[in-house]
């Protein structure tokens, strides 16, 4: 598979995960969310993959403080539907501050190498020298 080819399939699963995420509130709420991102933000659901920070951003303008846990939901979701690891080599009481975008990211890495390599190696918190291996 192209790297092209793997990487419409990730968008394509990222959407999916948004979907669901978004489904959890309710069909009504779903498309009242998809309605503000587009007419609002300007964010058409389809180029939700290439606009995380302003997707990002959106949801913080609708929900607030609680958009947090939605992009943890579709984080999880994201995460039940690519199979990854990921390994802390840290302190255990520190967790690194990842953020929504970060950790796309982190995770289309993750799928664009799945074929390549077993470990990608990627700084968090480079001040400290904290890697966190995806």
């Amino acid at each position: 598979m192209s790297r092209n080819e793997r990487l419409k399939k990730f968008e394509a699963v990222v959407l999916e995960a948004v979907d669901e995420a978004f489904s959890t509130l309710g069909e009504t709420a779903k498309t009242s969310i998809y309605f503000h991102l587009e007419h609002k933000f300007f964010i058409q659901e389809k180029d939700i993959p290439y606009m995380i920070d302003d997707f990002s951003y959106a949801l913080e303008r609708v929900f607030g403080m609680a958009a947090k846990h939605l992009e943890i939901l579709i984080m999880k979701k994201l995460h039940e539907k690519i199979t990854c690891s990921y390994k802390w080599e840290g302190p255990s009481w520190l967790v690194p501050e990842l953020t929504f975008r970060q950790y796309v990211e982190l995770v289309r890495l993750q799928y664009e190498e799945k074929e390549k390599t077993e470990n990608v190696e990627v700084w968090v918190n480079a001040e400290e020298n904290q890697k966190l291996h995806v």
